[in-house]
């Protein structure tokens, strides 16, 4: 079946480019509805951020003797949570909105919680659910998105990626301590 999509003439996309010129990133060719885009990625901006502040939390707290590397893989996620609330945040610009970094409502708009975690199997608990939240709902910010955003879309896939490698890191890392404890 051949592709039933045209291509806009050059003279109408360089025409449609200077319209409208102030919303940068956002053409008439923009599918999705901004808005909701925008509050979608302050979510998961929200979450990215409360993961960052868990993890570290977490690295610092990790004690004793077999904590060391846990305590280092805590470190690497919180570094690449925080690497994508970056580009969240750089996206939520583009898209003409602005990213909320407020503390104040950071754990109400985040999809994941803060749960400190006791002990370095709690932690480690913590941290799983906390990517399977993320994955879930990055999955469903995904189908949201269709075709009518590829660049978020795209973000989100990428994202999504690495949410799935940490739970991968996370369960190993947690039958490791429980075989570990006679568990």
């Amino acid at each position: 079946m051949p592709n039933q999509h045209h291509l806009t003439e050059v003279q109408t996309l360089r025409a449609q480019a200077r319209q409208h010129i102030e919303q940068g990133a956002v053409t008439a060719g923009y599918a999705a509805d901004a808005e909701s885009v925008v509050k979608l990625l302050n979510e998961a901006l929200a979450t990215e951020l409360v993961c960052v502040l868990r993890y570290r939390r977490h690295y610092f707290m990790a004690q004793g003797l077999q904590s060391k590397g846990v305590a280092e893989e805590f470190l690497v996620h919180a570094n690449e949570e925080q690497g994508h609330a970056d580009q969240i945040a750089r996206r939520i610009v583009q898209l003409g909105g602005e990213p909320d970094f407020s503390p104040d409502t950071l754990s109400r708009r985040s999809h994941a919680e803060y749960v400190e975690g006791s002990s370095l199997v709690d932690m480690i608990k913590e941290d799983l659910v906390a990517e399977r939240i993320a994955i879930d709902s990055y999955r469903e910010m995904i189908l949201y998105l269709g075709d009518n955003d590829p660049t978020t879309r795209n973000m989100m896939e990428s994202i999504l990626a690495v949410e799935e490698e940490h739970a991968d890191e996370l369960a190993d890392l947690l039958q490791e301590r429980l075989a570990a404890s006679g568990l």
